[in-house]
C-alpha cells in the first residue's frame, strides 16, 4: 500500500514537473484592426521554413472581404528573378478575435485535407502606426518580421527582434531578405 501511494506521488511529481517545463505560447498583440492591416507587407526576415527555401525576397498582400476573412496573396522573389505565387485566405480562429488567424492556401493539400491543412498565424506585435508586425505561430516554428516598406532602419530592426526573442523565438537562425542587387534582372 506505501509502494503504491510513494509511487503515485513521485509520477504526480514528475507530471507537475513535465508540465512546468513546458513553454507557454507567445504573447500576442491583442486586437487588431483588419482595416487598417490589410495592404503590402515586406518580408525583412523569417525563420527557416520548406516552403520559403527558394525565396530571396517575399511580399505578402492582404485583402479584407465583406464575409471578414482575409484574402491573402504571398508572392516569393527568387536569386534568378523568378516570381512564385500562392493565394488563400485568412479566418479568425475565434469570432471577434483578430490577432489570431487560421490561414489556408489554394493548393492540391488544402484541397485533400482541408481541416488539416491550415496554419497558425498569430500578431505577436503591431506598432501603433501598423508600419511593423511580428508573426508567428504558438510553438514558435515559424516567425515572420515584415514591414510597409522592404527596408527598415537599424533601430526598428533592432525593436522587432527585441520582441521576438521577448517571445522566445530564436532570432539567430532568421533569415533576412537579399538586396534586390543580388536578384538576376
Amino acid at each position: 500500500m506505501m509502494r503504491a501511494l510513494f509511487c503515485t506521488l513521485a509520477l504526480a511529481l514528475l507530471a507537475g514537473c513535465a508540465s512546468s517545463s513546458a513553454e507557454a505560447p507567445p504573447a500576442s498583440a491583442g486586437q487588431v484592426d483588419l482595416q487598417r492591416y490589410q495592404g503590402t507587407w515586406y518580408e525583412l526576415a523569417r525563420l527557416p521554413m520548406f516552403f520559403q527555401r527558394n525565396c530571396a525576397q517575399s511580399e505578402a498582400h492582404y485583402l479584407l472581404q465583406d464575409d471578414g476573412s482575409i484574402g491573402v496573396t504571398n508572392r516569393c522573389r527568387t536569386l534568378e528573378g523568378e516570381w512564385i505565387e500562392a493565394r488563400g485566405r485568412a479566418v479568425a480562429q475565434q469570432a471577434g478575435r483578430t490577432d489570431k488567424l487560421w490561414v489556408s492556401f489554394d493548393n492540391w493539400f488544402s484541397a485533400l485535407f482541408p481541416g488539416v491543412a491550415k496554419g497558425d498565424y498569430w500578431v505577436l506585435y503591431l506598432d501603433q502606426d501598423y508600419q511593423h508586425v511580428l508573426v508567428g505561430n504558438p510553438n514558435r516554428e515559424y516567425l515572420w518580421l515584415l514591414s510597409r516598406t522592404p527596408q527598415v532602419s537599424a533601430e526598428i530592426r533592432e525593436q522587432l527582434l527585441t520582441e521576438a526573442r521577448a517571445r522566445g523565438y530564436d532570432t539567430d537562425a532568421l533569415i533576412w531578405r537579399v538586396a534586390d542587387a543580388q536578384i538576376a534582372p
